[in-house]
């Protein structure tokens, strides 16, 4: 027969099980912690980095005609990404207009679009300190056209750029100094700027002798550059002011690369001449 437990051994045992519990829970705790931790600091972790591009920029940023995403910025990025294993570059593309836009609201991390330096841009965002391009912007007409020679012949005349890109701020301040005597026409896609010059419904364009060799074997755009350089201008990526530990990175790997030569190849390669150096 069964011996029968005292009330003194029942409480002795309930007392032994809570015991038990309380040491698995902590147990447990501690285990879940400690993976969480390892999870968070181990060396397998790897970051991802949403950066915007567009698909508009001839040799820089534009689908081939194999339907790949390719250019300079595009593929040094991919260096980028091979030289930073603790991050993943993801490429968001979209229309050059909404890359700000996107970054400010965090829906991308970095911008890889030949963005050069205003005071708007530094208000607000975060440049890396590694220039990856230097080159002049010119003014840009018809090849038939004989009477724009400089941007002092475009006076009384239609200039278009791109909203939001660099060479509109630099037509708004040549144009702010010189009376506003320039009509300045905004415009979107790369094509429409093409159609709009051939047509003789505007004038000229702000843009680089690359990105107008390019055009003028792609589609036929019959475009030269004249006159002396607005600007000789440097071009970074752009983050967020909070990034500062992502541009450490992408400044460190941007030095590796320029140091051995790929950045020159790269430059080459797509842009058909050295634009890493200054002149």
């Amino acid at each position: 027969m069964a011996k029968k437990w005292g009330i003194h051994q029942f409480r002795t045992a309930l007392l032994f099980v809570t015991m038990l519990a309380v040491l698995a829970g902590c147990s447990t705790g501690n285990a879940s912690n400690e993976a969480e931790t390892t999870s968070a600091s181990g060396q397998d972790t790897v970051k991802k980095i949403i950066v915007g591009t567009g698909t508009q920029f001839p040799n820089v940023c534009f689908i081939d005609e194999n339907g790949k995403l390719t250019g300079y910025d595009v593929e040094l990025i991919r260096e980028i990404d091979k030289r930073l294993p603790e991050y993943e570059f993801e490429f968001s593309t979209m229309e050059f207009k909404n890359l700000l836009l996107s970054l400010e609201t965090k829906k991308i991390d970095l911008i890889a679009h030949q963005m050069e330096v205003n005071e708007e841009r530094q208000a607000k965002f975060l440049f890396n300190d590694e220039a990856y391009n230097i080159f002049p912007n010119k003014v840009v007409v018809s090849q038939k056209n004989q009477d724009v020679n400089s941007i002092d012949d475009l006076k009384g005349k239609k200039l278009i750029v791109g909203a939001t890109s660099n060479a509109a701020v630099l037509a708004e301040k040549w144009n702010a100094d010189n009376g506003n005597s320039i009509d300045i026409v905004y415009s979107g896609a790369g094509e429409d700027t093409i159609t709009q010059i051939k047509s003789g419904r505007v004038d000229a364009t702000i843009s680089t002798q690359f990105a107008i060799d390019y055009q003028n074997k792609a589609v036929d755009a019959q475009l030269k550059t004249v006159g002396e350089a607005l600007s000789n201008s440097k071009v970074y990526f752009i983050l967020n002011k909070d990034e500062q530990e992502l541009k450490a990175k992408v400044d460190e790997a941007l030095k590796s690369i320029k140091e051995d030569g790929t950045l020159s190849k790269l430059s080459t390669e797509w842009l058909g001449a050295d634009y890493t150096v200054e002149e």
